[in-house]
């Protein structure tokens, strides 16, 4: 596989209308919105985008709106986890015929499997399809854990070619930068540890916070690419206030919600998720008019 992920990749999110359908106008905004900031790629389905809130077809219509508006501009990453192995080929299937360049696959969630059985699942979906996967943890919301040797056991497999890692185990990054091998790509998925996983070797982040300010997220991977540590470390402080504010409401709409500060789109959340309180809202209108120079 030649595909290389790299740079500041957005979780996008999903803007929906009143009645909880698809806002396709909202969500091409969205995808101008973080192209001009800069971004390197665009993840379309993840779990800021409300994957486990869509049916097939809605995560059809989103990647479709999606791979339409981006048009080449940059590459595509579609999620395509789900609870079960047959499930997670179908998406990617779907996914690699839409025209996504690669796809994520975080593990299953609910059920706890055991590492032999993720490493057959995962063998299995990068089988399936001719597209580069992406392995995907996130233990704090799965409750299922990659460890090292079956990360790098799955790094031997073509298609396979990196991982997003949310764990927020800095120690476990290291292991995986480490011991896998040196062109599968470890990418950051704690918005709060991008500097510091940069540095130890990763090769981007896909971000959430980078809906709203991508050219402050952008700004801390191109930094550090061309050597200004200090520059790249202060943005990285200017975004801990967004990041920290994702504890003001329940998950996923204080991202929202701050797309519509900002003015991009809508902040609804699929039910039951609802509005963030008023004061919660106050204080992330107070985060974003600190980082108004970065829109």
């Amino acid at each position: 596989m030649t595909f290389k992920p790299h740079g500041i990749i957005p979780a996008l999110v999903t803007p929906l209308k009143d009645d909880e359908s698809i806002d396709e106008k909202g969500l091409r905004a969205v995808v101008n919105h973080v192209i001009e900031g800069g971004v390197h790629g665009v993840f379309a389905v993840g779990s800021q985008g409300e994957f486990y809130a869509l049916s097939k077809e809605e995560k059809r219509q989103v990647l479709k709106i999606v791979i339409d508006e981006v048009d080449g501009r940059v590459p595509v990453y579609a999620g395509t986890g789900a609870l079960t192995t047959k499930e997670v080929i179908d998406l990617t299937k779907m996914a690699a015929d839409m025209g996504a360049a690669a796809a994520s696959v975080l593990t299953p969630f609910f059920i706890v499997p055991s590492q032999d059985e993720l490493i057959r699942h995962y063998e299995a979906v990068a089988n399936a399809v001719d597209l580069p996967i992406l392995l995907y943890g996130n233990p704090m919301r799965t409750r299922v854990d990659l460890e090292t040797a079956t990360v790098v056991k799955l790094a031997q497999v073509d298609n396979i070619i990196g991982i997003k890692d949310s764990s927020g185990n800095l120690a476990l990054t290291a292991d995986y930068i480490d011991n896998a091998p040196e062109d599968f790509a470890v990418i950051a998925g704690n918005d709060a540890l991008i500097y510091a996983i940069l540095l130890m070797g990763g090769k981007g982040a896909i971000a959430a916070t980078s809906n709203a300010v991508p050219k402050l997220v952008v700004s801390i991977y191109e930094n550090i690419q061309s050597g200004d540590l200090k520059a790249a470390r202060a943005a990285q402080a200017a975004l801990a206030p967004l990041r920290k504010a994702f504890t003001l409401s329940t998950f996923p709409v204080v991202v929202k919600e701050a797309m519509e500060v900002i003015g991009v789109c809508g902040g609804r959340a699929k039910h039951p998720v609802g509005r963030m309180p008023q004061e919660a809202r106050k204080k992330l209108e107070e985060i974003i008019e600190t980082l108004r120079e970065y829109l």
